[in-house]
């Protein structure tokens, strides 16, 4: 026998498969749910749960649970790839804009994350990256000046990456990758459209040549509802 919230959660996915709210919409109030269901609140909050777990909705800090499109973005975790080979495969209309691109002494945070000395240079690139109108990503990336001497904002708008391979000959090989959520920063209030999200989450990616050296720091920061971070595993016998 199923339990009461796995009943109200497979109701509401019905009135949602429905088309009884429009994406963006708000749901109902817990309140105005749990009287509706003739339930407690407790329960309300368990089917809402296990709605936003499976993806219908995301739960807005200040506003309520808003219905969101299913179909998200997958972003690969195990490839290296740029986010220039993401979009191409694509059917969107996507912008990048270049908000920073300095070169600056290497502070204390840098030294660690990039294995450098306090005297070396680093290229300090901050991206948006747009979808159909929503600022959603933040891209903020670090790259030794050592090995990436020159760089432009016309660079930085295309591809890094294919500027690195095809212009400088160099080989990225690897990456290692830690994946968290955090709550948005000032910077991510000032430079995306959070729409009320409380929270972010963030790919730092250490990048390596093929000599196994270290030239690049990156932090890319996502809204929540935007993409589905995939992976391929094999079990080893």
């Amino acid at each position: 026998m199923k339990r009461k919230y796995d009943l109200i959660y497979q109701s509401l996915v019905e009135r949602i498969e429905r088309e009884e709210w429009e994406v963006g919409e708000l749901l109902p109030s817990e309140n105005e749910l749990k009287d509706a269901y003739q339930t407690s609140r407790e329960t309300i909050r368990k089917a809402l749960n296990l709605l936003s777990q499976k993806g219908y909705i995301q739960k807005v800090r200040g506003k309520g649970s808003v219905l969101i499109e299913r179909n998200k973005f997958d972003f690969p975790v195990s490839g290296l790839v740029s986010f220039k080979e993401i979009i191409e495969k694509m059917d969107l209309d996507v912008k990048t804009h270049v908000e920073e691109l300095e070169l600056v002494k290497a502070d204390q945070f840098l030294q660690d994350r990039l294995q450098i000395d306090k005297d070396d240079k680093v290229w300090r690139i901050i991206r948006v990256r747009e979808f159909s109108g929503e600022r959603v990503i933040l891209d903020k990336d670090f790259l030794i000046a050592d090995r990436v001497p020159d760089l432009t904002v016309d660079i930085c708008q295309d591809s890094i990456y294919a500027y690195i391979e095809k212009e400088l000959g160099l080989t990225i090989s690897f990456a290692k990758k830690e994946i968290t959520v955090e709550e948005p920063t000032e910077e991510d209030e000032r430079l995306l459209d959070l729409e009320g999200y409380s929270h972010v989450v963030l790919i730092k990616n250490y990048v390596y040549l093929d000599d196994a050296t270290l030239f690049q720091y990156t932090e890319s920061r996502h809204r929540p509802d935007k993409f589905r971070f995939v992976d391929f595993a094999r079990r080893l016998n």
